[in-house]
């Protein structure tokens, strides 16, 4: 088994850790962790929470109803905000030096979102590719399987999936006093392994497994219909770029974070115990979760520049609204002009 651990919550014990060790050991990351560390998580909060707020009001505002694609996309938006919106938490977290102020409660909370967003960011993705799998591989199944209400109860069934897999750490995650430090860390190193586990097989190889597949089946079936003409192949383009520009954002941004525990099993194999190794691992290890937290802010932005259909229903809005506005405009403009020629 090449990954050991995958717990994102977990990382924060050891971002801790590292914090902690600042002062007192040579062996260790730079004080970049808490000046710069925060001024970036907090940057992608405000730019998730913006981004993906616009992305949810356009699929909810517009006129016509959500396609099955879409129904998964603005699931994806939610989970994405869900996570953005937690993560102020930790900026401030890091920049008090990983000494948690925010109560217990919270201290479990911004963990479940963070597990809960990579469970259902995953899902939502595995859907994704499964809708696009039925579109192009078997279209006949289409009238079957690729329905708005399947697809809302698919995504109600992730989000409760999200939920019970996130349950464990939730209970775990406690308040641990030390050297006048509050820290928010794991309780039971059990309960630790066994959600690690859980993320590595259920969270990472079954989903990119069942993506994988979908994708290459995709591909083909593509390669396939090429030579149907220009409009087949244009359309196909359209309505699959987008999909596949999420999924290579996710796997580019969510990848290395799912890798960054290998040096840390080497480590205890007593392979790279070295001092300039630890701060490698240390330096990797953070750099590939902020990363991953890029992931949440990508999206949205992938939606305006890639697709098509996108922009489209943006435009569509901005028409409407400004539609609705220049008449008001209109009519204030002329009772302004009546008063001075009329005046009273």
């Amino acid at each position: 088994m090449a990954l050991l651990s995958t717990s994102l919550p977990a990382n924060l014990t050891s971002l801790a850790k590292d914090g902690d060790k600042t002062n007192s050991n040579n062996c260790s990351l730079d004080n970049w962790i808490f000046t710069y560390v925060p001024a970036y998580i907090m940057s992608i909060s405000v730019l998730g929470i913006v981004l993906n707020i616009f992305v949810l009001m356009v699929f909810i505002l517009h006129k016509k109803p959500c396609t099955v694609a879409e129904i998964y996309l603005s699931n994806l938006a939610a989970a994405d905000l869900f996570l953005v919106s937690f993560l102020p938490f930790w900026a401030v977290n890091a920049w008090n030096k990983f000494d948690w102020i925010f109560g217990l409660g919270l201290c479990k909370m911004v963990n479940v979102s963070i597990l809960m967003n990579v469970y259902c960011s995953i899902y939502f993705l595995v859907l994704i590719s499964i809708d696009r799998y039925l579109a192009l591989v078997h279209p006949l199944s289409q009238e079957k399987m690729r329905r708005p209400r399947f697809a809302k109860i698919s995504c109600v069934v992730v989000w409760i999936l999200g939920l019970i897999l996130s349950v464990p750490k939730f209970i775990n995650r406690k308040l641990v006093l030390h050297r006048n430090i509050t820290s928010c860390s794991e309780a039971d190193p059990t309960i630790l392994k066994t959600t690690e586990s859980m993320i590595l097989v259920l969270g990472f190889f079954i989903p990119i497994s069942i993506i994988f597949f979908c994708t290459v089946n995709i591909l083909k079936s593509l390669r396939n219909r090429s030579m149907e003409g220009v409009n087949a192949k244009k359309n196909n383009h359209k309505a699959n770029t987008l999909v596949l520009a999420v999924l290579l954002a996710f796997l580019i941004c969510w990848v290395p974070f799912h890798l960054r525990e290998v040096p840390t099993w080497l480590n205890k194999a007593g392979i790279l115990t070295d001092c300039s190794s630890m701060k490698v691992q240390s330096f990797c290890g953070q750099i590939f979760t902020y990363l991953a937290f890029f992931n949440s802010v990508l999206n949205p932005i992938l939606y305006v520049i890639v697709g098509r259909n996108f922009r489209k229903k943006v435009k569509e809005l901005f028409l409407l609204w400004n539609h609705k506005w220049t008449p008001t405009m209109t009519l204030r403009s002329s009772r302004t002009k009546l008063s001075v020629f009329h005046p009273s």
